[in-house]
């Protein structure tokens, strides 16, 4: 650590670390003696360029990893032994530090936190009751059946304008998250092979298969790989159902073809099958978090991860009955639950895990960049 460690002083790079920078600094250490790791995923080999981990190398690392699990129970240092080594949970811990840390503005990202389920519930709550409320006042809350015209109960120009407005502000803050974020982990310069890379391992969810290709452990020892495919059901569910907005938008300006569109439209039959997914991958994860052994992650992120789950199995599971029920007199019931959940989960991207996709991405371009550069560090027979 230095002469200053060894006098007793407190290293440069480890003197504005949270307690649990500090533990990640500690263990990270212990790992970058033993290496046993080195080859499980990209955190031990960004690892091993190091020699001292300040606030920036641990933050990227955090987000580098994604808590698979396999190195804690390969590991000879974890628990009962006295070095206590549990890469998972002190990187969850620092992870979800990094979202309140980065977090625009700060206040938001400190209170979904402490209470991500509660908030993003009671958002989405209120909202759908204000929405229920406001159609409930021109007495067509249950209504004639009007053939699955949505803009006959909320006019196109007020939608386009209210979700244009929560989305302009969820992009725009994490926009400013993210950038400070890339800022502090001084990447260097992108090129474009790190950039295919990346994309490649962003979509495959490459580290979710393990250090193996076996997959995560979940419960045990054991290895699945039902929490990568979980995570793709979610993923790609939820660039299914954006295509279909995207694709209903051209209609709409570009060939001017408004809403509603016929069950073999594409986009009907996009976000069908991307709610289909986000029914089926939101379910499992929900299921793995609550049967996910306690060591392999951090109990107080918890809240936080069910909400976003929690929002996006509700936001399909109201979509899918509003598409089904589209033209009955409780059209416009429906259409209020689906637009106040969609409004609560843009609410809360930019402060929770959404948000950890973003950072992820942005540690693994880190690292396509950082492992073409020549190695500084030279340890042993390196």
């Amino acid at each position: 650590m230095g002469d200053g460690a060894a006098c007793g002083g407190v290293s440069p790079a480890l003197a504005l670390l949270s307690a649990d920078e500090a533990e990640a600094a500690r263990i990270l250490q212990i790992c970058n003696a033993c290496r046993y790791c080195e080859g499980f995923c990209a955190v031990f080999p960004a690892m091993t360029r190091r020699l001292e981990f300040g606030k920036a190398d641990i933050n990227y690392m955090a987000n580098l990893c994604h808590n698979c699990g396999d190195c804690l129970h390969a590991c000879q240092y974890a628990a009962p032994h006295e070095f206590n080594v549990n890469v998972p949970k002190v990187m969850a811990k620092v992870r979800v530090q990094t979202y309140t840390d980065y977090a625009w503005p700060p206040t938001l990202g400190a209170l979904y936190k402490r209470n991500g389920l509660a908030v993003s519930l009671a958002m989405a709550a209120a909202i759908a009751l204000f929405l229920i409320l406001a159609v409930a006042m021109t007495g067509s809350l249950l209504h004639e059946p009007l053939a699955g015209d949505f803009y006959a109960i909320f006019p196109h120009n007020m939608l386009v304008l209210m979700f244009g407005a929560v989305f302009g502000f969820s992009v725009l803050a994490l926009g400013i998250g993210v950038s400070g974020f890339w800022r502090q982990v001084s990447p260097g310069k992108a090129s474009g092979p790190a950039v295919i890379e990346t994309t490649k391992d962003v979509l495959r969810l490459r580290y979710l298969d393990g250090g193996h290709g076996k997959g995560c452990n979940n419960e045990d020892d054991a290895f699945t790989l039902w929490r990568r495919r979980f995570h793709h059901f979610t993923f790609y569910g939820f660039m299914l159902c954006f295509a279909a907005t995207s694709v209903a938008t051209l209609y709409h300006y570009l060939l001017g073809l408004p809403a509603p569109y016929a069950w073999t439209s594409l986009p009907v039959i996009l976000g069908t099958l991307g709610g289909i997914g986000l029914l089926i991958g939101p379910a499992g994860l929900l299921w793995l978090n609550f049967t996910r052994h306690p060591e392999h992650g951090d109990d107080a992120q918890k809240p936080m991860d069910r909400g976003f789950i929690v929002l996006l199995f509700l936001i399909s599971l109201t979509g899918l009955a509003l598409l089904v029920l589209r033209d009955t007199r409780y059209m416009g019931l429906l259409l209020a639950l689906h637009l106040g959940v969609v409004m609560a989960l843009f609410l809360t991207m930019p402060y929770g895990k959404f948000a950890h996709g973003i950072y992820r991405s942005a540690a693994l371009l880190k690292w396509a960049i950082e492992k073409r550069q020549p190695l500084k560090v030279k340890l042993g027979s390196d």
